[in-house]
């Protein structure tokens, strides 16, 4: 926190403002999807300004922006809420990520002109290594999980498609770690990744669309089984999964 400078900058400084006010929302995004902040929690423009060590402008331009994003809302005359999971749309969005993902995979297995070669390569140094070689952090598997689907879309060339699915990751990154909190999903993660990512080096579309959706539709089951309970225990551990 201590990157944030305590005073606002100057009208005249509007860049300077744009990135208070972008740091902002970043460690607030941050802080929902990491369960410090919880669904339903309430909470004033000034506690997150004094947490931050930033000006309330900047912080509530960052809400808004939250706000318009489905985040949190705003309650008249008692500050602001993390709005509760809307498990249907959830759902949507794992469906709209599969068809995104789908048809990534599609193309590299095709071999499409602006496929990312390099990109895969990056991905197989991390995926295709022995089980020795595993990391064991969940936090660390989680955002190379994340990362891998991501990645297999920007690598089929496709910029307008890798930027809407960047956006459907961000909105299913606040339930999608609690699929991390068991070592046997860590393991299946990386078994899943090294199947998928064989298969396209191979360039077997079909089984590699198979793995795929059978990969994702596996997390999709893990975030129908969430529970009230799993946040509680998120608040018992300090925001930590």
């Amino acid at each position: 926190m201590s990157s944030i400078p305590a005073t606002l900058p100057s009208k005249a400084d509007p860049a300077a403002f744009r990135s208070r006010a972008e740091d902002a929302y970043t460690l607030i995004k941050r802080d929902i999807a990491e369960f410090r902040l919880l669904p339903g929690d309430r909470f004033t423009e000034g506690e997150v300004s004094e947490r931050l060590g930033v000006s309330r402008t900047p912080v509530r331009q960052a809400l808004f922006r939250l706000q318009q994003e489905g985040f949190v809302e705003v309650l008249f005359r008692a500050g602001w809420r993390v709005l509760p999971f809307d498990f249907d749309e959830f759902e949507q969005l794992y469906e709209l990520r599969l068809v995104l993902e789908s048809t990534a995979v599609t193309r590299l297995c095709e071999d499409a002109p602006r496929v990312d070669a390099a990109r895969l390569e990056a991905l197989s140094a991390i995926w295709l290594v022995p089980p020795a070689q595993r990391s064991t952090d969940n936090a660390q598997v989680s955002a190379w999980d994340e990362e891998f689907h991501c990645e297999l879309v920007a690598a089929s060339g496709n910029g307008p498609m890798t930027r809407v699915h960047r956006d459907i990751t961000d909105r299913i990154r606040i339930i999608r770690r609690l699929d991390f909190t068991q070592q046997p999903r860590i393991t299946a993660t990386y078994d899943e990744h090294a199947q998928i990512l064989n298969a396209i080096l191979a360039k077997r579309g079909k089984q590699a669309n198979l793995l795929l959706r059978t990969h994702i539709e596996t997390s999709q089951a893990e975030v129908r089984k969430i529970t009230l309970h799993q946040v509680f225990l998120a608040r018992q551990s300090g925001g930590r999964t």
